[in-house]
């Protein structure tokens, strides 16, 4: 059977598949990633075939998009819920039954977040937190850093770069790696940290759908262009995705 991809990307709507994916790839030692995918790494993918690659060549990806699943849900005519990344990271630490390692943003941030993650599971004190080097995602070392993570031997490395050089990264990792699942969640870091300007919409807002408009307002100058750029692209998705899917 041939595998569905909803705008060109591999997409996993069954939250179940795709937590047993996850699970299963964590205890058979299987080395893989994972993207949270949302309206700017799809634009992005849909203009550039190499990083489309990356995220075909993901273990799993979830929909990070409330607005993109009810567009897809309306297109194929099936109801089709988002999952969002930051719910999938706060469920794995509450697990506490992982090995996890932190990679990426900035000491501040890895410091908050250690704190605060420590309280939902104390072995978290033990675990491992490390920045990165600000670079281009050709010039990191990435078998010295994949020899740091496979001396502590976690079974979920979460790497937060931003999208898209967190999924390029997380790609050119995956061949050093011995064992572990990667998770590109970006600012995950950030809402769970308690420092810095960066944080997660309120409850009513996450209620209503309507985080994308939280983030929008938070850094206008970032998310809006995003916004437009994913905007402009829409109408060529929609048309190709009905297409395939009368076809």
């Amino acid at each position: 059977m041939k595998e569905k991809r909803y705008f060109n990307v591999r997409l996993e709507f069954d939250k179940r598949k795709l937590e047993q994916t996850i699970e299963n790839a964590i205890e058979e030692g299987t080395v893989g990633y994972v993207c949270s995918v949302e309206s700017n790494n799809l634009t992005v993918a849909n203009n550039n075939p190499e990083f489309l690659n990356v995220l075909n060549g993901a273990l799993v990806n979830n929909c990070d998009g409330s607005v993109l699943a009810k567009i897809l849900g309306y297109i194929h005519h099936k109801p089709l819920e988002s999952y969002i990344g930051a719910d999938i990271f706060i469920k794995y630490v509450r697990m506490c039954r992982y090995r996890q390692f932190f990679l990426g943003n900035t000491p501040e941030v890895l410091s908050g977040l250690k704190d605060n993650l420590s309280k939902i599971d104390p072995e978290i004190k033990n675990m491992r937190f490390e920045t990165l080097p600000f670079r281009k995602v050709d010039e990191f070392d990435y078998q010295g850093i994949a020899q740091m993570i496979n001396e502590d031997k976690p079974d979920i490395i979460w790497v937060s770069l931003g999208a898209p050089k967190q999924e390029m990264f997380m790609n050119r990792l995956q061949p050093y790696l011995h064992r572990g699942v990667m998770f590109g969640f970006g600012a995950i870091f950030n809402f769970n940290a308690g420092v810095g300007n960066v944080k997660r919409a309120p409850d009513w807002m996450l209620k209503l759908k309507l985080e994308w408009l939280h983030r929008a307002f938070e850094d206008p100058k970032k998310n809006v262009p995003r916004y437009w750029n994913f905007i402009k692209t829409l109408p060529r998705l929609i048309k190709e995705e009905m297409k395939r899917d009368n076809g």
